[in-house]
């Protein structure tokens, strides 16, 4: 056998480390590609389960708005069940302002104290 022989024969060990290496590389990439695909298609079911539950209560609040409206419409200016819906539904408008009001006012005051603390904390 001569040296030139020897030197073309490859290492069996050799090849077989280069295939392992390979196929982690491989298994590298589609971990990665796994969570990627992984994070796309919760990003989609996410988006979908929000876009039925938004159409599902913009419905509803349609609903019983036009409802609500088009039977006092239907009803006599003077009659007794037309101004009461009315003005159950200004006092309602009225007391969800308010409320929503007091939400900001609390939300304002607790964000202030939170920064005091912090405040507080770092300086000490």
């Amino acid at each position: 056998m001569s040296t030139q022989d020897v030197t073309t024969q490859s290492d069996p060990l050799a090849s077989l480390g280069h295939a392992l290496e390979t196929a982690a590389e491989s298994l590298g990439d589609a971990a990665s590609n796994a969570r990627a695909s992984a994070k796309v298609a919760a990003r989609k079911v996410k988006d979908t389960a929000y876009s039925g539950v938004y159409n599902a209560s913009y419905g509803l609040a349609f609903g019983l708005v036009f409802s609500g409206v088009f039977l006092v419409e239907l009803l006599p200016e003077q009659n007794v069940v037309r101004r009461g819906l009315e003005d159950g539904a200004e006092a309602g408008f009225d007391s969800a302002v308010a409320k929503a009001e007091a939400l900001r006012v609390k939300r304002r005051t607790w964000r202030a104290r939170r920064r005091a603390y912090v405040e507080k904390t770092a300086e000490a």
